[in-house]
């Protein structure tokens, strides 16, 4: 999930320099500037806890994002340290050389992104978009799938009326009726398919091989310089995909946890529980795995790439990607 909407909240806190001693405990100020998005993830209840701030000491600006383009382009002018992107937009940026890692796995999307059609629209099949308008972010993992989608329907960019919308003006255009299809993510996914109808999942052309998740790069530069943090920060992550893992089957529009994912995404608390349940999230163990961080992850860049440049979207394939995902703070975590 893939767009500038920014809200910006900041937190301030002091931290220590020594991790395993007391971050709070002396020397200079550091300061996390991350970018997130509106993806229903247990992330969101960490960030409402303010653990990584408590347990940390660091100040940590929170800056939302419409989009994984928008935050590639925050990193790389300098503004933003830490951030969520969706693997289309990771690709574009290692395939442009930008110095960054991408070192957890937010969400493996599954069907967490669809392609929905308006009920009066006559849309049956992938087929059927041809002629008709469809809004998706550009360069996003929806995007992605959608391109994936109407070429095995025979259908190319040219067979429809694509339009490049960040995520607030789909659903603007959807409520106004200007749109036919859209191949989005929650909270506009569930407005669509309110009264709309799901003809796709991405996790449908996930089983054909053209998977995609949403994750959380760094720079190298703050990465480097703040490796303690990065390992907690993982920690973190890890918990809390965990407890939702064990508890989240429980989680009501009432429970404290939903009412957070709430507040930072901008979703409807009765829409998260099943939000939050279409996607997966790869444990700590997983996220080490081949099938992610040790060389599964690697290989959807390059696979996304592939298409990005079929697209036009990026001038070239990058030799490694490897050489942009690390596995080092996921090994290093509690």
């Amino acid at each position: 999930m893939i767009c500038l909407n920014k809200v910006i909240v900041s937190l301030a806190v002091t931290c220590g320099a020594v991790f395993g001693l007391s971050f709070g405990a002396s020397a200079a100020d550091k300061t996390v500037t991350f970018a997130y998005q509106d993806m229903m993830t247990p992330i969101r209840v960490l960030m409402e806890s303010g653990k990584l701030e408590s347990e940390t000491g660091y100040k940590i600006k929170w800056l939302k994002f419409g989009g994984g383009g928008d935050v590639i382009r925050a990193m790389s002018s300098g503004d933003v340290d830490v951030g969520e992107a969706g693997s289309s937009p990771v690709a574009a940026a290692a395939s442009q050389g930008l110095p960054i890692k991408l070192f957890w796995i937010l969400d493996d999307i599954a069907n967490a992104e669809q392609l929905v059609v308006r009920k009066d629209s006559g849309i049956k099949t992938i087929a059927d978009l041809k002629g008709k308008t469809v809004a998706v972010p550009f360069v996003s993992t929806s995007h992605y799938q959608l391109m994936y989608a109407l070429s095995e329907a025979g259908l190319s960019s040219k067979d429809v009326k694509l339009l490049n919308m960040r995520p607030p003006e789909i659903a603007a255009a959807w409520e106004r009726g200007d749109i036919d299809a859209t191949f989005i993510w929650a909270p506009v996914l569930d407005v669509a398919k309110k009264s709309g109808t799901v003809i796709a999942s991405a996790g449908d052309f996930a089983a054909k091989g053209k998977a995609t998740f949403d994750g959380i790069i760094a720079t190298d530069k703050f990465a480097g310089a703040n490796k303690e943090f990065m390992t907690k920060f993982v920690t973190l992550l890890a918990a809390a995909d965990a407890d939702y893992a064990k508890n989240g089957a429980s989680w009501t529009p009432d429970s404290p946890e939903v009412k957070a994912v709430a507040k930072w995404t901008g979703a409807n608390a009765a829409d998260v529980p099943a939000g939050m349940a279409a996607y997966k999230f790869p444990t700590l163990t997983e996220q080490a795995s081949a099938a992610w961080l040790g060389g599964g992850a690697a290989k959807a860049l390059q696979s996304t790439a592939e298409f990005l440049k079929e697209q036009g979207r990026v001038s070239e394939v990058a030799p490694d990607y490897a050489a942009f995902v690390t596995d080092e703070y996921v090994k290093a975590a509690k």
